[in-house]
C-alpha cells in the first residue's frame, strides 16, 4: 500500500484502518551535503513547498475564518452546532493535504490522528463527536497559526533565492549592459551632489564581477540554509497539530 493510501486508510471518516501507521513521525530521504544542497532536488522540494504553501494557506486561512465566525455568530441557534462540525472536518482535509505535501516535499511521513469516534448515533451524534474532535481543532489551529508564517517564508524564500542566483550567474549576462543599455556594467547607483558632480559606480571590471559572483554564490548557499530552517518550523508544526 502506497503513502497516500496508507494516510487516507488511517484518518478515513468510518474509522477503518487497513494498514497501521508507525508510532511517529520519520524521515523518509537524508539531506545531501552543503556543497550540493544548491544543485539538488531535495533543496529544491523545500523551496516549492515553501512558494506553493502561500495558496494553500490562504484557501486555508479563508476557510477556517469562515466557518469559525460563522458558527460562533449562529451558535445560540440550531445551525452553528453543525457549521462547526463541518469546521473540525473540512480542517481534517486541509490537514490531510498537508501531511501529504509534507511527505513529498519535505520527505517527512507523519501519521495521521485517529478517525473521529461516534458514540451516539445518527446526524447529531457525527455532530457531537466532531465537535470533541481534539484532532479536527488542532488542525483548525494548525491553518490558522501557520498562515502568516507562509506569508513570511514564501516571501524570504523568493527574495532570497532570487537575488543570490541573479548576482551568481552575473558573469554570465554581463554583456547585456554593455550592449544594450548606456552603462558599463550594473549600476549600484547614480546621483548628483549639491555641487552638481555625478557619482556613479558600475560593476564592470574582471575582480569586481567575479566578487559579485562570489557574494552571489554565498547567497545561494545561504538560502540552502535559510530555506531549511523556515521549512523545520512547518515540519515542527506539522508534528505537532496534523500527527497522532
Amino acid at each position: 500500500m502506497s503513502s497516500s493510501t496508507q494516510d487516507r486508510a488511517w484518518d478515513a471518516p468510518d474509522g477503518h484502518r487497513e494498514d497501521p501507521r508507525p508510532a511517529g513521525a520519520r524521515s523518509t530521504a537524508r539531506r545531501p551535503a552543503a556543497w550540493r544542497a544548491p544543485f539538488s532536488a531535495h533543496h529544491y522540494r523545500e523551496v516549492g513547498y515553501a512558494l506553493s504553501g502561500l495558496p494553500v494557506a490562504i484557501a486555508g486561512f479563508a476557510v477556517s475564518v469562515v466557518l469559525f465566525c460563522f458558527g460562533l455568530a449562529t451558535f445560540v441557534t440550531v445551525l452553528g452546532l453543525p457549521v462547526l462540525a463541518a469546521l473540525t472536518s473540512t480542517a481534517r482535509g486541509f490537514g490531510r493535504l498537508e501531511r501529504a505535501r509534507v511527505r513529498g516535499m519535505l520527505a517527512l511521513d507523519i501519521p495521521g490522528p485517529e478517525p473521529v469516534r461516534q458514540v451516539r448515533p445518527g446526524g447529531w451524534g457525527s455532530v457531537t463527536a466532531r465537535l470533541a474532535d481534539a484532532a479536527g481543532w488542532k488542525a483548525v489551529l494548525y491553518q490558522v497559526v501557520m498562515f502568516p508564517w507562509a506569508v513570511f517564508s514564501f516571501a524570504v524564500t523568493l527574495s532570497f533565492l532570487l537575488l543570490g542566483w541573479t548576482l551568481a550567474l552575473y558573469p554570465a549576462y554581463h554583456w547585456v549592459y554593455r550592449t544594450y543599455t548606456p552603462w558599463n556594467g550594473l549600476l549600484l547607483f547614480d546621483y548628483r551632489d549639491d555641487e552638481g558632480i555625478r557619482h556613479a559606480y558600475e560593476i564592470q571590471s574582471v575582480w569586481q564581477i567575479a566578487g559579485v559572483s562570489l557574494l552571489g554564490l554565498l547567497l545561494v548557499l545561504l538560502t540552502v540554509q535559510l530555506v531549511r530552517g523556515l521549512t523545520n518550523v512547518n515540519r515542527a508544526a506539522a508534528r505537532g497539530l496534523l500527527g497522532r
